[in-house]
């Protein structure tokens, strides 16, 4: 006689997003698995004395969103710091940074910030930071993370630790914008101890949870956050599986303790060595074959017209084979086309790319030949469609890219139909699946969009795939994991407000971590 469920989930639209997208109406869950998915009159007969039935009211059923690309102590931080994301105008950062509270630290921080969306469209300076505090150190971060602003006491103390190439300038003066291995300095300088971390990745989980997110693939480098999540996950306090991508200037300590891609528990893995490439497009460090639209805009009369090199080719491909030899996957961020190229040349001399899943984040530029290689060696693209919030006519992309650089940046449909691997993650720019979708879902140019069941799941089974977590997470099949996201409304009905669709209840291993009804 079969067992009876420990839960079920029934009166519900199910979209299995497996290969065909079955659908069903319930879910029968035991010990953290899911063991039927049919309609209620079958699932029903697990029905036992102890089982908890749960009455979804016709609300759509999903698997668990899985985020790709995470920071989930920048994302807390942002929560218990100043949160610059909703700003509007530097007055407004100076504004939100004067009421933030400092508890224990000396810095004022803030997090977040996107001048694109301003009228007065410019980073935030030194001159602005010193508004707030000219005693205690103040840093604000732009949402890329890439570029930050800090104080005249931040930049007295730190900056004769900066390359002189990435402190910008103006008549010689340091203008309080910093931009790549700079920022790093300023990382170092307030990375938490082992307590707070727990604090940021304890509201950055809360946070995750609300917004239906089961699953993340945190990127992670001189960072307290591994040692935390292993301590959350023997203290039975994770309601995520974390995936942790370690820095590749950890991978001699990977090497030496016997890490290796896949090793862990049921709720942290380790993932992949991560690496840099180029920059960002808002800062225009991105690597890009022909000079931004606007390089004569930039601050600090740059060299180069067409971004930078944050870790050179050379010390990329020396990178790859090291650490491919070494069995691990690889993943580099490449936003740049030149950038995109290079990685795809270094994985090219590997054995097998597409077994060792190696991915490439971001790819927010990738010409023909890109999109084919992906789709030829298997190699993942692993992107963030809520970058496409800058791909309309009056936006970053077209102030940085031009018309049509622009219109064929951000290729998901491409690649898809090319048949590359494609996994969706955020970035925490925001992280919020829903709002990811709705971009592509609704994105300006053809080759950027995507159907809602194709960009779902991109953001389940897709992101999965990029994990090897194929055979337990991405898909509602038996046997496979209870991570599971209910919606209030369904996106297929409404396409057109995916980004307003209320999550409803997170279900982790079998567990509601989060509800919302």
């Amino acid at each position: 006689m079969t067992a009876a469920a420990d839960c079920i989930f029934t009166n519900a639209e199910v979209h299995t997003l497996g290969e065909s997208d079955e659908v069903a109406e319930a879910v029968a869950v035991r010990d953290g698995e899911i063991v039927r998915v049919d309609d209620e009159y079958e699932v029903e007969f697990l029905n036992g004395v102890e089982t908890e039935v749960v009455d979804l009211g016709g609300r759509v059923l999903l698997p668990g969103f899985i985020d790709a690309h995470t920071h989930l102590q920048h994302l807390g931080r942002s929560l218990v710091h100043a949160d610059l994301s909703a700003a509007d105008s530097p007055a407004d950062c100076v504004e939100l940074l004067g009421e933030t509270e400092n508890g224990d630290t000396e810095w004022t921080l803030g997090f977040g910030y996107d001048e694109s969306t301003w009228d007065d469209s410019r980073y935030l300076t030194r001159e602005d930071l010193d508004a707030v505090s000219e005693q205690r150190p103040v840093a604000a971060f732009r949402e890329d993370m890439h570029i930050a602003a800090v104080n005249s006491v931040a930049l007295d103390r730190y900056v004769a630790e900066m390359p002189e190439e990435d402190v910008r300038t103006e008549g010689g003066d340091p203008t309080g914008v910093i931009v790549e291995e700079a920022v790093d300095v300023i990382y170092e300088a307030i990375e938490p101890g082992a307590e707070e971390m727990r604090e940021l990745v304890a509201a950055a989980q809360r946070e995750a949870n609300r917004l239906g997110v089961t699953g993340v693939h945190d990127m992670v480098r001189n960072s307290r956050a591994p040692e935390v999540y292993r301590q959350m996950d023997m203290d039975g306090d994770l309601s995520l599986r974390v995936r942790i991508n370690y820095w590749s200037d950890h991978l001699d300590a990977a090497v030496e303790t016997g890490l290796r891609t896949n090793h862990g528990s049921e709720f942290v893995r380790t993932g992949a060595i991560k690496t840099f490439t180029d920059g960002s497009l808002g800062g225009r460090t991105a690597k890009l074959s022909d000079p931004y639209a606007d390089a004569a805009d930039a601050e600090g009369d740059p060299e180069d017209a067409t971004g930078q090199w944050v870790v050179s080719p050379e010390e990329l491909r020396e990178l790859v084979a090291e650490a491919d030899g070494a069995g691990f996957q690889l993943t580099a961020h490449a936003i740049g086309d030149e950038a995109v190229e290079e990685v795809l040349s270094a994985y090219a001399e590997t054995d097998d790319p597409g077994a060792a899943r190696h991915r490439v984040e971001h790819a927010e530029l990738a010409d023909d030949e890109a999109v084919e290689q992906f789709a030829e060696t298997g190699v993942v693209a692993s992107v963030q469609p809520n970058f496409l919030k800058w791909a309309g006519e009056e936006s970053l992309y077209e102030d940085r890219l031009g018309t049509e650089r622009r219109e064929r940046s951000n290729r998901y449909a491409d690649l898809l139909e090319a048949g590359a691997p494609l996994a969706f993650g955020s970035d925490c720019m925001p992280l919020d699946p829903l709002f990811g979708v709705h971009q592509t879902v609704n994105a300006p140019a053809e080759r950027q969009r995507l159907s809602v069941t194709e960009a779902l799941r991109a953001y389940t089974r897709g992101a999965a795939y990029a994990g090897f977590d194929e055979e337990r997470l991405g898909t509602i099949a038996e046997g496979k994991k209870a991570d599971l996201v209910v919606l209030e409304r369904s996106p297929w009905e409404h396409p057109e407000d995916i980004e307003n669709i209320d999550v409803a209840l997170t279900i982790v291993d079998g567990d509601v971590v989060y509800d919302g009804r």
